[in-house]
């Protein structure tokens, strides 16, 4: 690529990613949104020259297609799977099986998260498997696709960043420096009982469910629902069912999906060449797993509806494009928040946050937790990715610690707080995958996730406040839960006053127009 500009390394490294959220946000228009945004990185980089600009976006688009084309592979293996259940009337028969054993929008919402819960390997995995399963019965319950959305969300990469086989895990561990004085996967262990974020999500599921209670934007949704039809990603029309599918005919797919993804991600890892499981697991490829895994499963599923006669060969072969068909957006999606964030990468944006947290380190010791929190944030927000984040920051962690109780919990502060930019931002991958698996409007999404993932970034950012100064888990642990539950039945207590205080004055305006009369 053409040329450096002196703004390398500095914060406008940060205005990429900053003016693609907020005309997303804005304009509810996606796309133009994040090629705005490449755009002007672009000619931040090339000093405003417009045809060195353009050669610039290719260069780096074609860069991160060709880093990332086992996801979009991965992705299309799964949308044909995903097609070939829905059609064959796989996920129809399981849906009304389900139905009959679950009984209350409760029951369907917490059966969401169980089996989100359940699928850890993968993010991805976890999104389009859990919306897909899911979602003919929380329709039935007439749960939002915004709502699902999020719980899928919830259930993605904060259940993956505390669960030690995965390919989070995988992740965290490469990320260390050759110099560090414990292994990686010795040290993802030690961080989950600190990472307050991830834990915090899965508490504030359970009460938000528990309780059946929304507030904020989504509560906000669904008031603006009522007597309408909600507005759903493309795609989601009604489909015709083709085959005779039964329960069976999707359980067994899924399962061998989860099994063959799993022999994928520790084959890739070296498993068959003598390796032992978990450092296959920690040296794995995960994205090249995931595409074996898929495959193996697609191949599967050809040959049971085959055996079984679901569906004829004709009606097999037509849902290929259908699947790929239904995964166009989210990949277009994908391909463009990657070339935002190679841009941003570009223009040097690790080497500022880098000096940023490194001038701290020092000076402010048992607040750093607590500051790297705020950085992994922010910087996972502003890129949409969490993987890179972690690429980032844990270095420079594991030089301000090289080893004790304070790099554990640093290191725990920066996963918390990937996950927690991640699981907000509007470019990342992993929200993306989420509303393409609810098939619900991505800012829809987006917007009502946001004010849920804040709320427990505030109670995170005062835990882990207390985490350096403490660095004991279990006081930390129960400090953070007891804060979390506070924090939601306040909530909860000001949106019953404020519901109780609105129906009062419709009351009295009703009142007042009868006496008047």
């Amino acid at each position: 690529m053409k040329g450096e500009t002196n703004m390398s390394g500095t914060i406008w490294a940060l205005v990429p990613p900053i003016v693609a959220i907020a005309l997303a946000l804005w304009t509810k228009e996606v796309y133009l949104s994040l090629l705005i945004g490449i755009l002007s990185g672009a000619l931040l980089f090339t000093k405003f020259h417009i045809l060195a600009a353009t050669q610039t976006m290719i260069e780096v688009m074609n860069w991160k297609i060709g880093d990332n084309v086992n996801i979009l592979l991965f992705l299309v293996f799964l949308g044909i799977i995903v097609a070939l259940i829905t059609k064959s009337g796989a996920s129809q028969a399981y849906g009304d099986w389900a139905s009959r054993k679950i009984k209350s929008q409760r029951g369907a919402l917490f059966s969401t998260m169980l089996l989100g819960v359940v699928i850890f390997v993968d993010d991805y995995f976890n999104c389009l498997t859990v919306g897909t399963v899911m979602s003919p019965v929380t329709d039935k319950y007439k749960v939002s696709r915004a709502k699902l959305a999020y719980i899928i969300d919830a259930t993605a990469a904060p259940v993956c960043i505390i669960a030690p086989i995965s390919s989070w895990a995988a992740a965290v561990g490469s990320s260390l420096p050759d110099d560090c004085a414990i292994d990686g996967f010795s040290l993802f262990l030690k961080t989950i009982p600190f990472n307050l974020y991830a834990i915090l999500t899965i508490v504030f599921m359970i009460i938000l469910i528990g309780k059946n209670f929304d507030y904020g934007a989504m509560a906000k949704y669904h008031a603006d629902l009522v007597g309408k039809k909600e507005e759903t990603a493309d795609g989601d029309e009604e489909i015709k069912i083709i085959g005779n599918g039964k329960v069976i005919d999707l359980i067994l797919p899924v399962l061998v999906l989860i099994a063959a993804c799993i022999f994928g991600l520790i084959y890739t890892g070296g498993f068959f060449e003598g390796v032992d499981f978990i450092t296959a697991f920690s040296d794995c490829n995960a994205s090249a797993g995931l595409v074996l895994g898929s495959s193996i499963a697609l191949m599967f599923t050809f040959v049971f509806y085959r055996v079984r006669s679901v569906m004829t060969f004709q009606d097999f072969a037509a849902c290929i494009p259908e699947g790929f068909k239904a995964m166009v957006s989210p990949m277009l999606i994908l391909t463009l928040a990657w070339t935002l964030s190679g841009m941003t990468n570009l223009l040097g944006a690790k080497y500022y946050v880098a000096n940023l947290l490194g001038g701290s380190a020092a000076a402010l010791q048992y607040l750093l937790p607590v500051i790297i929190f705020l950085v992994a944030v922010f910087l996972a927000f502003a890129t949409g990715t969490s993987w890179g984040t972690f690429s980032i920051l844990v270095p420079i962690v594991c030089h301000a610690f090289p080893d004790g109780e304070m790099l554990v919990v640093s290191i725990a502060a920066c996963l918390s707080g990937a996950v927690c930019g991640d699981h907000c931002s509007p470019i990342s991958d992993t929200t993306i995958m989420a509303s393409a698996g609810a098939h619900c409007y991505h800012l829809n999404h987006v917007s009502t996730q946001i004010p849920y993932g804040v709320t427990v970034a505030a109670v995170s950012f005062v835990s882990f406040l207390i985490a350096g100064l403490v660095q004991n888990v279990v006081i930390c642990m129960i400090i953070a839960v007891v804060l979390m539950v506070a924090t939601l039945f306040v909530i909860k207590a000001v949106v019953a006053k404020k519901h109780a205080a609105v129906i009062a004055e419709i009351a009295a305006a009703n009142k007042a127009h009868y006496a008047a009369k």
